[in-house]
């Protein structure tokens, strides 16, 4: 169990730890726009960034949803997994009124097994039972090779840090 703030003074938990650097990946099922569903492995080969948000209905979300899209603008090596528990259509229309053709958007809309395999459900607190703000880098194999909790639920995630472990 991990400790994040909102708004710096409301303490709330997770339910668990981000997976280890180094670690294979959890498998997982997301729905996508088209109420498919996603798994780890239709990204065999390629990189990931999951960037795990609790709502893109939120600036926080919104901005990270977009410096990732705007990072990976001539990308072919890696995918980013914009990850929340926001409705596929309502990602799928944040996604096209900002015009982000970078980012995949998926839902957790039909459980919470994701947040809860990648220790990032929140289990108290105003924000119960969405996702805790970090992102995991998976590389092709499937092995974790980076994450960041934000401590701060209302912070952005360091990009620079996250980008260049993807470059390394």
């Amino acid at each position: 169990m991990a400790t994040v703030t909102l708004k710096k003074d409301i303490e709330t938990h997770t339910n668990g730890e981000l997976p280890e650097v180094g670690t294979r990946a959890p498998d997982f099922k997301l729905t996508r726009g088209d109420l498919a569903t996603a798994r780890l492995g239709d990204w065999e080969n390629k990189k990931i960034v999951l960037n795990i948000v609790p709502s893109l209905d939120t600036p926080t979300c919104a901005e990270s949803a977009r410096k990732f899209n705007a990072a990976f603008d001539d990308r072919q090596d890696a995918e980013v997994l914009v990850i929340s528990a926001d409705l596929p259509f309502a990602q799928g229309r944040f996604c096209s009124i900002e015009g982000l053709e970078n980012v995949t958007p998926l839902s957790m809309m039909k459980n919470r097994s994701f947040a809860e395999d990648y220790g990032v459900l929140l289990v108290d607190g105003p924000l119960e039972g969405l996702a805790a703000r970090a992102v995991v880098i998976i590389d092709e194999a499937g092995t974790v090779m980076y994450t960041e909790l934000v401590p701060e639920i209302t912070d952005e995630p360091d990009y620079d840090a996250a980008l260049a472990a993807l470059n390394g």
